[in-house]
């Protein structure tokens, strides 16, 4: 059986016997995939790093029935300073569990990659607050898997702008102030959140990260992208809890 090249995001990893590991990987033209990396735990194996948590490698891989064997590994890129702050490890924790959740299974996966590589690379890099990057990833991830908010206008009276709107986390429509007084909702978003929430979603991947905003802004930025994600996921992700208790306010 031929062997399958494919560089890969090690999403998860879980010892299997003495040595082996079944890792979790998400590959830009598979999406997510199980492999078997034997003996890989073994202190002289070739595997040992390349196959680890959050390691972007190429691999090498064999198809099987169920999950692939990894043949080979070598590593490209390691976020060694994500493990500095328990902070920066929670987060990409979440990150990874939330990826896996969403990005499709034997399908191309290669957006979803590179939006978690750029997070990744911004959590080592320490380039920007940890709430902005968990809040650009929920929100990107869910606008490219098919939750696509709809951030262009009020739903009941078309206003494009205004002081405060409402975001309905269940089904993604805006409300200005007035028409969310009429419908008896209160308003979750600000001018700075809703500038923010528009750039995250609409603007191309280059330019992800390309916004300022304000402490206030940010902190209902934050409960409105998390709310969103999470209320279209089909299970709670084993992660949240722990980013939960270690997350900045």
């Amino acid at each position: 059986m031929d062997t399958i090249v494919t560089m890969g995001l090690v999403l998860k990893e879980t010892r299997y016997r003495e040595a082996d590991r079944i890792l979790t990987i998400l590959t830009p033209k598979l999406g997510v995939i199980s492999a078997m990396a034997k003996n890989s735990l073994r202190m002289k194996s070739k595997l040992l790093t390349a196959c680890g948590l959050l390691c972007y490698s190429e691999f090498v891989l064999l198809p099987g029935r169920n999950m692939y064997t990894v043949q080979e590994a070598s590593v490209e890129k390691i976020f060694y300073n994500i493990s500095a702050t328990v902070e920066g490890m929670g987060l990409a924790m979440y990150m990874g569990e939330l990826a896996s959740s969403l990005s499709p299974t034997g399908e191309e996966a290669e957006r979803e990659l590179r939006l978690l590589l750029n997070c990744l690379y911004m959590i080592n890099e320490n380039k920007t607050d940890v709430r902005v990057i968990k809040a650009v990833f929920e929100l990107r991830t869910m606008s490219q898997c098919g939750f696509m908010p709809q951030l262009v206008y009020c739903r009941d009276c078309g206003v494009y702008d205004g002081p405060a709107f409402y975001l309905d986390a269940q089904e993604g429509y805006l409300l200005c102030a007035d028409c969310a007084q009429k419908a008896g909702k209160s308003c979750n978003l600000d001018q700075g959140a809703l500038y923010a929430l528009r750039h995250i979603c609409l603007v191309e991947d280059k330019k992800i990260f390309a916004f300022k905003i304000s402490i206030s802004s940010l902190a209902k930025l934050s409960i409105v992208a998390e709310q969103y994600a999470l209320t279209h996921l089909d299970k709670p992700l084993k992660s949240y809890s722990f980013l939960k208790s270690v997350l900045p306010g």
